[in-house]
């Protein structure tokens, strides 16, 4: 039986999506509509969850008073990024995800395997979330967005201001929008093959 593997994407995208797509720090005036948050959700939650339990959560804040909201929660050279970003994202995770099991994963009980056990909840639930987050980047750059990961805020302070109910917690933030190409940093390098990998 001929298996017949599917063509690669071409240059150009792998440059969009890797090789020339960069961390944003400034962003262009240029809005993001709505329905193109809800495209980039909708290829993102296409991506590979274990159980495919999907436990990521994402908030997306578009307005002025929405940003205000997180910028006490943000490190001092993040605030600028995110308050003039078109859209901010608040990657989290919702820790009673296993609740929507049996419609995600219907044909095997997997609800009880999580029921009670914390650690295995936090687990699960961080790690896809964060595979669930990159997922979100690809997608928006697949569809000409520009985005930029950070990780310096205080994640007790946005948990208490967007999810005071404890049952989901953030995980990283995500800015989206079209960037402004004069705020880039040069590329910093990154490890070559013999030195991050091992071939078995």
């Amino acid at each position: 039986m001929t298996t017949t593997l599917p063509p690669r994407i071409s240059e150009q995208s792998l440059d969009q999506l890797f090789r020339q797509a960069r961390t944003q720090n400034g962003w262009t005036s240029e809005t993001v509509p709505d329905s193109l948050l809800r495209e980039i959700y909708d290829l993102a939650k296409m991506g590979s969850t274990s159980a495919n339990a999907s436990p990521a959560r994402f908030v997306f804040l578009t307005t002025p008073e929405a940003k205000e909201r997180l910028r006490p929660s943000l490190a001092p050279m993040n605030v600028e990024k995110a308050m003039t970003a078109p859209v901010v994202v608040l990657v989290a995770h919702d820790l009673e995800f296993y609740e929507k099991l049996p419609k995600l994963l219907p044909h095997a009980d997997m609800r009880s395997y999580f029921v009670g056990n914390d650690d295995l909840i936090e687990e699960t639930a961080f790690r896809n979330s964060s595979l669930q987050g990159a997922y979100l980047i690809l997608a928006a750059r697949a569809l000409g967005l520009d985005a930029g990961a950070m990780s310096g805020f205080n994640a007790g302070a946005v948990d208490a201001e967007f999810f005071p109910d404890g049952k989901t917690k953030v995980n990283f933030i995500v800015t989206l929008g079209h960037g402004d190409e004069t705020k880039v940093f040069p590329r910093n390098p990154r490890l070559d093959f013999e030195e991050a990998t091992t071939v078995l």
